[in-house]
């Protein structure tokens, strides 16, 4: 009875590659490609308290169509348009069904 929600692919108009940093061995940080192609990026200035009850100031959000990176924590950065944004938060909303309809991230 509870199925998928159609995804609006007609909000899919910017192009983005997401990247997770790592340390490696030597302790240099390591870029690792986990995402390239269209999103909705919506960039609109907004405040929210961190971890440490911290004011800090988001400058967008992007909205991609499935799941990016399953079961695991997404940290790094995101590239739009030659510009590199660092990820604050990542959330995965769900269709009825239990399956992943998006990926959303806060960017700083």
């Amino acid at each position: 009875m509870f199925g998928k929600l159609p995804f609006p692919k007609w909000i899919l108009n910017t192009p983005i590659q997401v990247l997770r940093t790592q340390t490696s061995e030597d302790g240099e940080p390591v870029e690792e490609l986990i995402f390239s192609g269209l999103c909705s990026y919506e960039e609109k200035m907004r405040q929210k308290l961190d971890k440490e009850r911290r004011l800090v100031t988001l400058s967008g959000k992007v909205i991609i169509q499935g799941d990016i990176l399953p079961g695991q924590l997404i940290e790094g950065l995101v590239r739009i348009g030659g510009a590199e944004r660092s990820i604050f938060s990542a959330s995965r909303p769900q269709n009825p069904d239990g399956s992943v309809f998006s990926t959303e991230l806060e960017l700083m």
